[in-house]
């Protein structure tokens, strides 16, 4: 028997793309384990612990009563100071969420129905690299692929329920392959699920290293319309000398000739990217090579990220800047981006755009630009739209 409606288990997904594709499963699996609360957390940056923490207290105050667990990288990389709080009942580790056993439930007989109208699938897990900024190996491990099959499998299901839209997503997406026999590029898993769903209306990739996009997945990107004209890159930072500190292994120039060969041959295609302010050593040069890479590259989807410690990582040993400094210049990065956003989609006013409706009212173009939708659009379906305006930040 189902749990009553008021004890049902409630999932609360902080961060990336990965954690949603995980709190779906994490859904159907504790689906009838009654009246528990999971926080699904997050540890990139000390203000997404600050948000873990905050939501943690929110949740205890919504649901005195529930059973309330923790999981997730902050759950790992911050265990002692998350485990410590009155609020919490128990932590499971993040290498574990996924696994019943760790929460001594059955095994689901199928994946889970999204409960979203995109379908994120995580085919692949953990990071091998060692960025002098981030955390994430430590809560994510080494890197880790789901094969072609299954995600195919996957892809199957989602169809099957109705998704017009699937997501690959992943902690290093361009990484997958690399543990697996024949080391299979990121590119001939994008083929096999084209090629296997010609009924897929549309293929979305989340993040991407673009260093590491191979020549089958550039492409599929320049060429093949499914596969939707949005790009967004791990780029971190506009400057040579910080990209080194970072420990990337692109340069501004390889980024930029990425972008400029996507372009010449899909000039449509929406370029997005992650960029830290503030990085320790960062000066009024970096800063400005910063800025300057958003109208070179054309970003229009821009997540800026203010610099913070992370415990256990090299940059947090190096010369750190002033937090004043580091809010300003975020804040510069943010308002050049929007400069960029705001001409873009006044570049859309007079088309008719395919978007994918979501439950607000609201949905997607192919770009990842964001549409109001006529009162009647269903969520879940394709509708055309004649873009007649723009008015804050959505399309009309």
């Amino acid at each position: 028997m189902n749990a009553p409606a008021a004890l049902k288990p409630e999932v609360i997904s902080l961060g990336c793309r990965l954690n949603i594709a995980e709190s779906e499963r994490m859904k159907a699996m504790l689906a009838d384990a009654g009246d528990v609360v999971v926080v699904n957390s997050c540890a990139v940056t000390s203000e997404a612990v600050r948000q873990t923490r905050q939501a943690i207290r929110k949740a205890r105050r919504a649901r005195p009563d529930a059973r309330l667990i923790v999981t997730g990288c902050a759950a790992d990389i911050e265990r002692d100071q998350i485990a410590d709080m009155p609020e919490v009942d128990g932590l499971i580790a993040n290498q574990s969420k996924l696994d019943p056993r760790a929460w001594n439930v059955p095994l689901p007989e199928a994946p889970p129905a999204p409960t979203r109208t995109r379908a994120f699938i995580a085919v692949q897990n953990g990071c091998d690299h060692a960025c002098t900024f981030c955390v994430i190996p430590q809560g994510r491990g080494v890197s880790r692929s789901m094969t072609i099959a299954e995600v195919l499998r996957e892809v199957e299901h989602h169809l099957a329920l109705g998704a017009q839209e699937v997501v690959l997503t992943g902690v290093d997406v361009t990484s997958w392959g690399h543990d697996l026999p024949s080391t299979p590029p990121l590119g001939a898993l994008v083929a096999a699920v084209l090629d296997r769903f010609p009924e897929l209306p549309r293929l979305r990739m989340s993040s991407l290293d673009g260093i590491e996009i191979d020549d089958a997945l550039f492409e599929l990107f320049a060429s093949e319309t499914r596969l939707m004209p949005h790009l967004h890159l791990s780029l971190q930072h506009g400057h040579d000398l910080i990209l080194k500190r970072m420990k990337r292994r692109h340069s501004r120039a390889d980024a930029a000739d990425l972008v400029r060969r996507l372009k010449s041959r899909r000039p449509d295609i929406a370029i997005g990217a992650d960029l830290i302010a503030g990085f320790p050593t960062e000066t009024d040069e970096h800063h400005a090579a910063n800025l300057s890479i958003i109208d070179e590259l054309d970003i229009v989807h821009g997540h800026i990220f203010p610099y913070s410690p992370r415990p256990g990582t090299p940059a947090a040993r190096m010369p750190q800047l002033d937090r004043a400094v580091i809010k300003s210049r975020a804040a510069e990065l943010r308002a050049a981006v929007a400069d960029r956003r705001a001409v873009w989609l006044n570049s859309f006013v007079g088309e008719t755009l395919s978007v994918l409706a979501e439950r607000d009212g609201t949905g997607y173009a192919p770009h990842y630009a964001r549409v109001d939708l006529p009162e009647a659009a269903a969520a879940s379906t394709l509708v055309d739209v004649t873009v007649r305006s723009v008015e804050g930040g959505l399309l009309k």
